[in-house]
């Protein structure tokens, strides 16, 4: 076992002994689990290639939540996006996608948009914040999509305002372009939006949902939206290699959090507001966006990141106490960068108690 997998395992541990919780979810067994989707399956006939059984029960309540026509389901988000830009290339004859230098594909996938998709990237805007109506008009270049990432992770979960995004979705028309949502955390966006998940999706041609960043499923994701797309879809899922034996483990699991986690969503976005306050009263704290526009934001404090990772570790194996882990040095020295998570186990804890164990966790830099 290497050491980055062994102290991964410690870190696991000791959030799931932690009786207090700022930030995350408790780690859940693989027994834990097994029993979860005991709960959710039928008598049903499991799936075959992603046909029938919980797999396409799924896709049946996506379509319903999302108010489109259809869905299908992807083992991951990387490889839905990728079909959904492909699809706009061929429809439009534009291999351009405008895409924020801090969005996922450019990020997190390896470049599988270039290499496996083919398209180009056409960034949209340098700024922390997904593009506006008056910068994709005066992009200088074709598109034929438009993606945009509700909320841009990667900029501090942020989000436009609805008027913005009806206007930046009407520019990107106006040139010819389809629009793509990439809702992985589309679900807790409503709340800063102010419309629901269908209301988002109907302005867009194409929308993905991930089942596991805020629902606790297992993996997975779907592709919503017409069914010209849902064809093409299983077309190229196929082609990447998509199309597994069977995914219902997967599906039951994202079942079970549409029903269990979902409707808690709204307050746990709510919750986050009164966390991020109590935080940037901490000395030298800082905090992006003030207030958090989901269940999640960024937080600074001036120590250096491996300290910070070794004073939450401390404070939840001897305390039983998890603070924020998952610190990393910024560009400044000295100072680094956490993001938090504003979930179940933080709802228990008022604007006083996050500051009592905020203070807890900074004695054990002091001493």
């Amino acid at each position: 076992m290497s050491d980055g997998h062994a102290e991964r395992l410690r870190r696991l541990a000791a959030q799931r002994g932690s009786d207090t919780m700022l930030s995350g979810v408790r780690p859940t067994s693989v027994r834990d689990q097994l029993a979860a989707l005991g709960e959710m399956a039928g008598d049903d006939l499991p799936d075959l290639y992603g046909e029938g059984g919980p797999v396409a029960e799924l896709e049946l309540r996506v379509a319903e939540l999302l108010g489109t026509e259809t869905a299908v389901f992807f083992p991951s988000g990387t490889m839905a996006q990728q079909v959904a830009m492909r699809h706009g290339a061929e429809l439009t004859g534009r291999a351009g996608v405008g895409l924020h230098p801090l969005s996922h594909p450019l990020v997190h996938e390896r470049d599988a948009y270039a290499l496996l998709a083919g398209v180009r990237a056409v960034h949209t805007t340098t700024a922390p914040r997904n593009p506006t109506a008056v910068e994709v008009a005066a992009l200088d270049e074709p598109i034929g999509t438009l993606l945009l990432e509700l909320p841009l992770r990667d900029a501090g979960f942020v989000l436009p305002t609805w008027d913005e995004l009806v206007a930046v979705v009407a520019a990107a028309r106006t040139r010819g372009a389809r629009v793509h949502v990439d809702g992985a955390r589309l679900w807790e966006s409503t709340v800063h939006l102010g419309h629901s998940t269908a209301e988002v999706a109907a302005l867009a041609d194409s929308t993905y949902v991930s089942f596991y960043k805020s629902l606790g499923g297992h993996s997975g994701a779907a592709l919503a939206g017409d069914a010209e797309l849902a064809r093409y879809a299983r077309a190229w899922r196929h082609r990447y290699g998509g199309t597994l034996f069977q995914q219902w483990p997967a599906a039951l699991a994202a079942l079970a959090g549409l029903e269990r986690e979902l409707p808690h969503l709204p307050g746990h976005v709510g919750h986050a507001k009164v966390v991020a306050e109590a935080l940037g009263t901490l000395p030298g704290a800082r905090v992006h966006p003030t207030p958090p526009h989901t269940h999640q934001f960024r937080f600074w404090l001036p120590y250096p990141a491996a300290a910070l990772n070794a004073a939450n570790l401390a404070l939840a194996e001897e305390e039983r106490a998890w603070f924020v882990g998952g610190w990393r040095d910024t560009e400044v020295p000295g100072l680094a960068l956490a993001e938090v998570t504003v979930a179940g186990p933080a709802r228990e804890l008022d604007a006083d108690a996050v500051i009592e164990l905020a203070g807890r966790f900074l004695r054990r830099l002091t001493t």
